[in-house]
């Protein structure tokens, strides 16, 4: 599959895409499942008590199959066709959430340097939790963005509850969708359950400038397992997802594993 213009006009302008029913349902019924396996091995899923959401990085990274949800020629055009075809894969967050998430953007970077895809492994409606977002937010333009405007504080400053903040959507999904927003949109999330499974792939542009590397070293530096002082054995990533790559998904691996490597040499890959 391609990105047509209307997507990305759609995209570029509004700060997110939607697709849904991407994978068919025995597709949906694997990924859950080693999604579920992963999280409850590696990502604390078996204590978690619903009083707290539960998050853990890497979550594609500990299991084979998931590792090739890289490879998917699907979820690559996807990420390329925002991106660019070399884009940078930058590892995600995998999660049991809980109750409401508040307004927020994932950075604040004045550009498209980076986008999230997440996976939603539960049904979500406006009243269950589903993703919510507020379109065009990302752009510096954005009246969110120029005015300073807080929408947490909608209840103070206009009377209206922050679910239902002016110019906002819910997204509703399906397990099986594949949701692709730009890390400077706010988004949030209001109504859920005690366990709601959702995991991400955050990913930026390759870089060719200094600036670009400049910006690279300020994201791995906040959104990386070095900054949070955690060894994965391979450097970004972990071995599994480093050990089975291709040469196609080494390219996306590649830069990502160089500046981390340069920002947390302790952790860095030996051999």
């Amino acid at each position: 599959m391609k990105l047509d213009e209307r997507q990305l006009n759609f995209f570029n302008t509004f700060g997110y895409l939607h697709f849904p029913a991407l994978f068919d349902a025995a597709e949906t019924a694997w990924i859950t499942a080693e999604f579920d396996l992963s999280i409850r091995e590696f990502g604390g899923g078996k204590e978690h008590d619903g009083s707290r959401r539960t998050m853990f990085g890497g979550p594609i990274e500990h299991r084979p199959g998931l590792c090739a949800l890289l490879d998917d020629a699907r979820v690559t055009a996807i990420i390329g066709g925002v991106l660019g075809e070399d884009f940078n894969y930058a590892s995600g967050d995998g999660n049991y959430y809980t109750g409401d998430t508040q307004w927020h953007p994932d950075g604040n970077w004045g550009q498209l340097f980076a986008c999230k895809v997440a996976f939603y492994l539960d049904p979500l409606t406006a009243a269950s939790g589903c993703l919510r977002v507020i379109p065009g937010s990302q752009r510096p333009d954005h009246f969110v963005r120029t005015q300073g405007i807080n929408p947490n504080q909608a209840r103070e400053l206009f009377g209206v509850e922050p679910r239902d903040f002016p110019g906002s959507i819910a997204l509703e999904t399906r397990p099986g969708d594949l949701v692709i927003f730009n890390h400077d949109l706010f988004h949030a999330s209001f109504g859920g359950s005690e366990r709601r499974r959702m995991f991400t792939m955050n990913n930026t542009r390759h870089c060719t400038s200094a600036e670009d590397i400049e910006t690279l070293h300020s994201y791995l530096s906040q959104h990386s397992p070095g900054c949070h002082d955690h060894d994965t054995g391979a450097g970004m990533f972990y071995p599994t997802m480093v050990d089975s790559a291709g040469p196609r998904r080494r390219v996306h691996l590649q830069q990502c594993s160089q500046v981390h490597d340069e920002l947390f040499p302790q952790f860095a890959r030996s051999g």
